[in-house]
């Protein structure tokens, strides 16, 4: 730890009220990071992204309800149950994250709340929308980031940010409004003639972002938004969510890094189309501290929670 930084609660988040701090281990991507810094001057922290005036996340998500509500949803495929009657709700500006080993549902959980498939039964409300009813109008209140970006690879930055704020009905005023915050706040300015295509992957996910935001969603939508970009990049990409957050805006993720899960206010892990734990990250933590691992990670609790359901189902068979 460098000398002179105030590292007491009070000093780094100033009226939090009752929050106390714990040293922990640093990660190979910790030190990482700091020789990066090192050689790059602070790249990550020159980074000035404009979310305007404030309130505090939890005050914002306390006092609105749920954004997103979800009661015993389902979704069959013939004979197959691909998810098998979740339940859980989301509030305004929280981060909220769904992991899951490949083939645990939460991709076909994903695809039903952006309204991009039908549920096969349960409640599904988004932006207070029954999305069985509303699936068309729900989806203009949400912006979504896929794991490719789903960039027109033969456009420009520009005619990229143009297509997408016509997609979203945008008016001419307010869609040229909206190019010009993007290209300032991404710092994509320089590259608005570039093919997207040509792009190296930071830019892309910058700009696949800002394509998601142009029409300032109520809720955004993020699969795997990090997949393939370097940890540099990867932390600035969760410095902009944090701040999209703060300003209200509710942000539901699926991730397979680990790391990622403690960016999320509340997670929920998935297997075989059930959630298998709901809750913040060090709750769900806290279900896998022994005496032998008294300090277990996301990945510790991730994998004890996928071992534990193997062993109810291999006994319940």
């Amino acid at each position: 730890m460098k000398s002179g930084v105030q590292t007491d609660a009070e000093s780094l988040l100033p009226g939090a009220g009752d929050v106390t701090l714990r040293e922990v281990e640093p990660r190979f991507e910790d030190g990482f990071i700091s020789l990066l810094r090192e050689r790059v001057a602070e790249t990550s922290q020159k980074m000035s992204f404009d979310v305007g005036e404030l309130s505090s996340r939890k005050a914002l998500s306390a006092s609105s309800g749920p954004v997103i509500k979800v009661q015993d949803l389902k979704r069959r495929f013939g004979d197959f149950y691909a998810v098998r009657g979740i339940t859980f709700d989301v509030g305004r500006g929280e981060i909220f994250g769904l992991l899951g080993a490949n083939g645990a549902g939460k991709s076909t959980t994903f695809r039903m709340l952006c309204g991009l498939l039908p549920a096969s039964g349960g409640t599904l409300r988004v932006a207070g929308l029954d999305l069985r009813h509303s699936a068309a109008t729900a989806r203009g209140r949400i912006g979504y980031m896929s794991q490719k970006f789903s960039l027109y690879g033969m456009l420009s930055v520009l005619e990229n940010l143009q297509f997408f704020g016509s997609a979203y009905g945008l008016d001419r005023r307010r869609r040229a409004t909206r190019i010009d915050w993007a290209l300032e706040q991404f710092e994509l300015e320089p590259v608005s003639s570039d093919t997207s295509a040509d792009l190296p992957l930071g830019y892309k996910q910058r700009l696949a972002l800002a394509c998601a935001l142009m029409h300032e969603p109520d809720i955004l939508f993020l699969d795997e938004p990090t997949s393939g970009v370097d940890p540099l990049a990867r932390r600035e990409f969760w410095r902009r969510i944090s701040a999209l957050a703060e300003r209200g805006i509710t942000v539901m993720v699926t991730t397979h890094f680990m790391e990622e899960a403690e960016y999320c206010d509340r997670l929920a892990i998935m297997a075989d189309g059930e959630i298998l734990a709901l809750g913040t990250p060090e709750q769900i933590k806290d279900r896998m501290r022994t005496d032998s691992q008294p300090e277990p990670t996301m990945e510790d609790a991730f994998i004890g929670l996928l071992e534990e359901h193997e062993r109810m189902e291999a006994n319940a068979a």
